[in-house]
């Protein structure tokens, strides 16, 4: 989708402030991923998907959640998802299971290792995020990039096809 300015027919390129601003906000998406798998890779052995995977799953009723809805609270492709909680059932943190209410659906299921797992990793991932992230931020900074963070979710998933936790 190019927007055309409709006086001159020309594309509209971003301003100066919308160019800084994106650069920073690209540095950011690029830069962050890494430090956090760093620091969970180092004290825990898990990716950050991975960690994210089973933390969503700690929180889920019974631990347990259709493999679609897992999908979707992790922002996931299901194929993606699938590599991943293969992993993690190697590793005796998760199971998989047929759902009982549609038997063509699986469920992944946090076993008590992988309670384990995520209560032991969180810790130290708060302290990443924080030291990385909210750190150098003040209250109504922290706001701001709530705003801002929804606001970007409403363009590029205007169906609200990701479930978000901790929504409000």
């Amino acid at each position: 989708m190019t927007t055309v300015d409709p006086a001159s027919d020309q594309p509209m390129w971003l301003t100066d402030d919308e160019l800084r601003a994106w650069v920073r906000f690209i540095g950011v998406v690029q830069l962050l991923p890494g430090v956090l798998d760093t620091q969970l890779q180092r004290d825990s052995q898990l990716s950050h998907f991975e960690y994210y995977t089973l933390a969503i799953l700690s929180e889920a009723p019974g631990r347990t959640l259709r493999m679609t809805g897992l999908a979707a609270r992790t922002n996931s492709t299901l194929p993606r998802l699938s590599h991943v909680v293969t992993r993690l059932e190697k590793r005796g943190l998760v199971a998989r299971t047929e759902c009982p209410e549609d038997r063509r659906a699986m469920n992944a299921t946090l076993t008590d290792d992988g309670w384990q797992t995520v209560v032991a990793a969180a810790p130290g991932h708060a302290a990443q995020v924080r030291d990385s992230v909210f750190a150098g931020l003040d209250a109504d900074d922290v706001a701001h990039l709530h705003r801002i963070s929804d606001a970007i979710l409403e363009r590029i998933d205007p169906e609200g096809r990701r479930s978000l936790p901790y929504e409000g």
